[in-house]
């Protein structure tokens, strides 16, 4: 099977992540009068000049599920920005996990999905697809190359993310697609975290990446939508055909704040990086963590990789903490004032949250018994960020005294 991207004839553009191509992408002032901004089309009929037209339905724009100037382009600028070949919008990141799994699945089919994935979509296994008689395999993210002996003859799909969600282990993407391409078998990753700009994961492999726009590409936390790009036509092909017969749709003005965050993605991915390299490299030194979990730190698991096939970092990492009643790290988490605790991420404010992996993982027993903790730093001073941080640790260590 392979990955088919950018095969002669695919409706691509450079697959560059630089300032101009982030301004660019999409754009098309001279089709609507001039404005630089593509406008928002609001509406549900699209008229036919004629009878024999409307039975013909080769117009471009038929009905606005199909699409309108405002999704199209933001579909061109999203292929274009991931080197695919299509892209398809859906109402939420989490859809966009969903339709892509039910586009290559079907009844009596076998996935292998990692076991650091985000909970929504080991929900979906486990208590969808699992009535659709499909069966889910989790493996350790990162089993690598070794995967193959996981590999069944009706094994259809490899779902990765990387890194792993809240533990951040960092998959070996090239040794797992080419396993899975020597078994004709789809390869899906759940690229949210450093997005395109810093992960080009259909470079290395990938058929279809997913990414979160309610996340970093929107920016301010005032949009929900996903994206699903196809490296090559015959996914996307199969990828449009789901979409489409579930009769998803993106409303314009979600698609256009989508479109605006698209433009600053790399100014901003830029500062998050600094601001959480340097939050997290100064946790390290704190007595109370037991370790940080940044795949960007040098002595990080996951690190080699990372550095090999990354280029760059998202902000959001997790520690492990030293042993602390509940109640102590509750403490902590609720005098915080600049982090909120919430669960989305991607915006320009920090968050926090606590997490025990070892309620929901299978495959890997996680060394704590207590909470860790998951920070997304956000757009702040980090000065500000480390002075809250050092009043929640005392509230932590006074709580214990």
């Amino acid at each position: 099977m392979g990955n088919d991207r950018n095969k002669p004839g695919n409706p691509v553009f450079s697959a560059s992540t630089g300032y101009t191509d982030l301004v660019n992408l999409g754009r098309a002032p001279h089709q609507h009068h001039g404005f630089i901004n593509i406008p928002v089309y609001h509406g549900s009929t699209v008229l036919f000049p004629t009878a024999k037209a409307f039975i013909e339905y080769k117009q471009e724009y038929t009905y606005t599920r199909a699409g309108t100037p405002t999704s199209r382009n933001f579909e061109k600028s999203m292929a274009g920005l991931e080197g695919g070949y299509g892209t398809i919008l859906c109402p939420s990141g989490l859809n966009a996990i969903t339709t892509s799994l039910l586009a290559f699945l079907k009844s009596g089919d076998h996935l292998l999905m990692v076991d650091s994935v985000y909970q929504a979509t080991r929900r979906f296994c486990e208590m969808f697809l699992c009535n659709l008689d499909i069966e889910t395999t989790y493996y350790d993210p990162l089993i690598g190359g070794d995967i193959g002996r996981l590999v069944k003859p009706n094994t259809k799909v490899i779902f990765t993310e990387s890194p792993g969600s809240q533990t951040m282990e960092v998959q070996d993407l090239p040794a797992i697609c080419k396993i899975a391409h020597q078994h004709e078998i789809v390869v899906i990753t759940d690229n949210t975290w450093a997005t395109s700009v810093y992960y080009d994961v259909l470079k290395l492999g990938v058929d279809i990446s997913v990414q979160a726009v309610t996340k970093y590409i929107g920016g301010h936390a005032d949009l929900m939508m996903g994206v699903a790009t196809a490296g090559g036509e015959r996914h996307f092909a199969t990828l449009k055909s789901a979409h489409k017969l579930q009769g998803l749709y993106v409303g314009g003005d979600d698609i256009n704040l989508a479109a605006r965050g698209l433009r600053t993605l790399r100014l901003r991915l830029e500062r998050h990086m600094e601001n959480g390299i340097a939050i997290a490299e100064w946790l390290r030194t704190r007595s109370e963590i037991e370790e940080v979990l940044h795949p960007a730190l040098a002595g990080n698991p996951g690190h080699d990789i990372w550095k090999r096939d990354f280029d760059g970092a998202g902000s959001l990492f997790s520690v492990r903490l030293k042993p602390y009643s509940d109640d102590a790290v509750f403490a902590m988490l609720d005098h915080l004032e600049c982090f909120g605790i919430g669960e989305s991420w991607g915006s320009f404010e920090s968050l926090v949250l606590p997490f025990n992996p070892s309620t929901y993982r299978t495959v890997n027993v996680w060394p704590d018994e207590g909470y860790s903790l998951r920070f997304y730093i956000g757009l702040e001073n980090p000065e500000d960020l480390i002075a809250d941080l050092k009043a929640g640790f005392e509230v932590l260590n006074s709580y214990e005294a």
